[in-house]
């Protein structure tokens, strides 16, 4: 049962699909380690985005194992002395399958980041009160922006991807986890539309067109920040659950959902974030939410890393 939570776990998102985890599988537990061979060492040397795609896992994991009817029960860091190990899970109480586990679950399946224009309709209140509350049962924040927030969020995202473009290290790094044929793990062509909508607030420039179409032109999107009060690595791991649980209930409910990640990858862009939040807290990413046309075909999933890849099985 562990393992098969740990081979789930490998659904969750991660920054450019790069999936930088690897879970260690005991008789008694189970071990999330950082797999810093998968870190960009350009755009993420803090390994923020890093922990922020580990902690998505262990989320991922906890809600496969709460569809099987088990609570469990998470130790972060169990070993200060060792920054790679992120968490610890154990099998608590047996509660039973419900049905929200099952659709929890489900959702995993679902998920994938669509990066098509939404909509020109409004996100229903009742999503985003839903989404909110995920993001809060994880111990982060949700932010909404406001209208008047969002030319704040336009200089952000140009600022970092001037200084991206200006940086021939990061644009080698973009490029070698995008748009290739790496197996297993990056972005395919597929998922990046054909080309950039013309829109304020739109797709990261992932330094090549691809395959998908980006479909109606300048909606209705939601735009939100997680935030939370610590800026370190247990502060980041939580903000991937936190990421995890918002993405799950967006889906839950139809609901396309859009990361930003190169606002917090470039320093100057994080600070004009966490100005945005007037010192409440620490910007973790920005998330986009919408309705996309549901007689349009979605984007294909990404590939993935196979449970050899990923999942070591110890017998003690």
């Amino acid at each position: 049962m562990l393992a098969e939570a740990a081979t789930a776990a490998g659904r969750a998102p991660s920054v450019h699909n790069t999936q930088p985890w690897r879970w260690r599988v005991l008789p008694d537990r189970m071990e999330l380690h950082a797999d810093r061979s998968r870190q960009l060492g350009v755009s993420d040397p803090d390994g923020r985005l890093l922990m922020i795609s580990c902690g998505a896992a262990l989320h991922h994991a906890r809600v496969a194992l709460a569809a099987e009817g088990w609570r469990p029960v998470v130790t972060r860091h169990p070993r200060p002395g060792d920054p790679n190990l992120l968490a610890q899970v154990e099998l608590g109480e047996y509660v039973g399958v419900t049905p929200a586990a099952m659709r929890l679950f489900q959702a995993t399946l679902l998920r994938h980041t669509d990066r098509r224009q939404v909509l020109d309709e409004p996100l229903p209140i009742e999503h985003l009160a839903a989404i909110r509350a995920a993001v809060e049962a994880e111990g982060a924040h949700l932010h909404v922006l406001r209208e008047e927030q969002l030319s704040e969020l336009v200089v952000a995202l140009s600022r970092a991807e001037t200084l991206e473009a200006a940086d021939e290290a990061r644009r080698a790094e973009l490029a070698y986890w995008v748009g290739g044929p790496l197996p297993g793990v990056g972005v395919p062509p597929t998922v990046i539309p054909a080309e950039r909508p013309h829109a304020d607030i739109t797709t990261r420039d992932l330094g090549r067109p691809g395959l998908l179409d980006p479909g109606n032109e300048g909606g209705r999107a939601t735009f939100t920040l997680i935030f939370g009060e610590r800026d370190d690595p247990a502060g980041w791991l939580t903000a991937g659950e936190a990421m995890s649980a918002a993405w799950l209930a967006a889906t839950e409910r139809g609901v396309a959902v859009l990361p930003f990640s190169v606002v917090v990858e470039v320093p100057a862009a994080r600070a004009l974030m966490r100005r945005l939040l007037a010192g409440l807290g620490h910007p973790y990413l920005v998330l986009r939410f919408g309705i996309v046309d549901p007689d349009h075909a979605a984007p294909p999933h990404p590939p993935r890393l196979t449970a050899a890849q990923t999942v070591e099985l110890v017998t003690e």
